[in-house]
């Protein structure tokens, strides 16, 4: 399993535990597990988050 996978894993755990329900926990989950995403990947070397956002340079 990827690091990157079980940091979105985890996250949307942690975002079902923290909260009760309903659709603003929904949107917790998602953005919870999106972060943990991208933290794990980071971490790992799979991707580079911070180069989705640099301009182009020549």
């Amino acid at each position: 399993m990827k690091a990157s996978f079980a940091g979105l894993v985890a996250g949307l755990l942690l975002a079902l535990a923290v909260i009760g329900g309903g659709f603003t926990g929904f949107l917790l989950a998602v953005v919870l597990g999106a972060i943990g995403f991208a933290v794990a990947g980071r971490l790992s070397g799979e991707f580079d988050v911070f180069e989705r956002f640099r301009g182009r340079r020549d």
